[in-house]
Parts: C-alpha cells; sequence; structure tokens
C-alpha cells in the first residue's frame, strides 16, 4: 500500500522561516522534512504565489526580494508543483458557494481534489474536516502525529 500524497500549503512553507515562531518554525521544519524523504509532499502554485507575496513582509530574511526568488526555486525543485487550471477556479468558486469556503481556501482545496491528493497539510482549515474526498490536517495542533497520516 502506498503512502497518501500531502498538499502543503503556504503556511508551512512561511514558518519554515519565521523565528518569531520557534515552536512552529520547528515543526514545519520536522514536517516538511519528513514529506520530502517519504517523497509525498506537494505544493499548488497557489502555495508558491502566496509566499512569495507574503515572505517579504513577515519575514527579514527575505527582504531582498532576491532572496524569495532564490527560495521559489529550491520549492519547486524539491517539490512536485501543480498548476491551477481554470476548471480548479471553477470548482474553488462552486465550494465558495456550497461549503462557504474562502475562495483562495477552497481553491487550495480543489487542486488537492483534481490531482487526487486526499490531505492537505494546513492550519487555515478545521482540523480534520473531509470535503469531498480531501481532509484537512492541521500540523501545528498539540495532538498531530505525522505518523498517523504518512
Amino acid at each position: 500500500m502506498s503512502m497518501p500524497l500531502v498538499l502543503i500549503d503556504t503556511n508551512l512553507l512561511i514558518y519554515l522561516y519565521d523565528q518569531n515562531e520557534p515552536a512552529k518554525q520547528a515543526q514545519a521544519r520536522f514536517v516538511l522534512d519528513k514529506l520530502h524523504v517519504l517523497g509525498v509532499g506537494r505544493l499548488s502554485i497557489q502555495s508558491l504565489s502566496e509566499f512569495a507575496n507574503i515572505a517579504p513582509k513577515k519575514l527579514p530574511l527575505f527582504a531582498p526580494i532576491s532572496a524569495v526568488s532564490e527560495h521559489v526555486r529550491i520549492f519547486a525543485s524539491t517539490w512536485r508543483v501543480h498548476q491551477v487550471t481554470p476548471a480548479m477556479v471553477a470548482e474553488a468558486s462552486r465550494a465558495v458557494a456550497e461549503h462557504k469556503l474562502p475562495f483562495y481556501d477552497a481553491q487550495i482545496w480543489a487542486c488537492a481534489k483534481f490531482n487526487q491528493i486526499p490531505l492537505v497539510f494546513s492550519e487555515d482549515f478545521q482540523d480534520g474536516q473531509a470535503l469531498e474526498g480531501v481532509r484537512f490536517v492541521n500540523p501545528f495542533t498539540e495532538t498531530f502525529l505525522i505518523d498517523m497520516w504518512v
């Protein structure tokens, strides 16, 4: 039996470098390292875009925009990156209407759904919630055990 794939949300990428949140930084590093070693982590182009937008505003390390560009390239070479398609945008719009998700969260969900990725690791969704075959898991909760998921 193969391990399930995991779509990595932007907050894990941000916390990886957030020295103001040492516990979350350590957890992000642990989770991302484990997903990388197992070969099951995936990214959405949306997460790379959000990282490039948020990192220079929130993280001093990324004040020079060239540092952001380099890390986006590193993420893209480390993880398989899924594009956002027009069909995903339409599906995200449906999820906004039917499931009351914020649009960009819905787009992450649609990316996972369209690419048959059953898990999204994010702190932005209700932990444990499942929506049309995709389960949301918050890796920053006290009860999170990565071995339960991958």
